[in-house]
């Protein structure tokens, strides 16, 4: 069952209903009794159970970047020495 915001329209109360799609909405605000309930618009909540999903699913897919299909080079590693020893631009 998904949950549901509502804002009263004349106190400011924020509720969340656990609620079947098929219930009616509720009207009557609990904080101040009026009937000035109002279904917020909030972003769908949900969860991914299992492996997940990973950069490799689509590789056949042209969609996206080709980053999944090969690595970016690592930063973290010395540059190689120069041939003719140390040069300016290797210091």
């Amino acid at each position: 069952m998904p949950l549901y915001d509502y804002r009263c329209t004349n106190c400011g109360k924020e509720i969340e209903v656990l609620q079947k799609i098929s219930d009616p909405a509720p009207v009557q605000c609990p904080a101040c009794g009026q009937a000035t309930l109002a279904k917020k618009l909030t972003a769908a909540g949900f969860q991914l159970k299992g492996s997940g999903w990973y950069a490799t699913d689509f590789k056949g897919s042209n969609k996206g970047s080709n980053a999944a299909e090969s690595p970016a080079p690592s930063t973290d590693a010395a540059p190689p020495p120069c041939a003719n020893g140390p040069c300016p631009a290797c210091g």
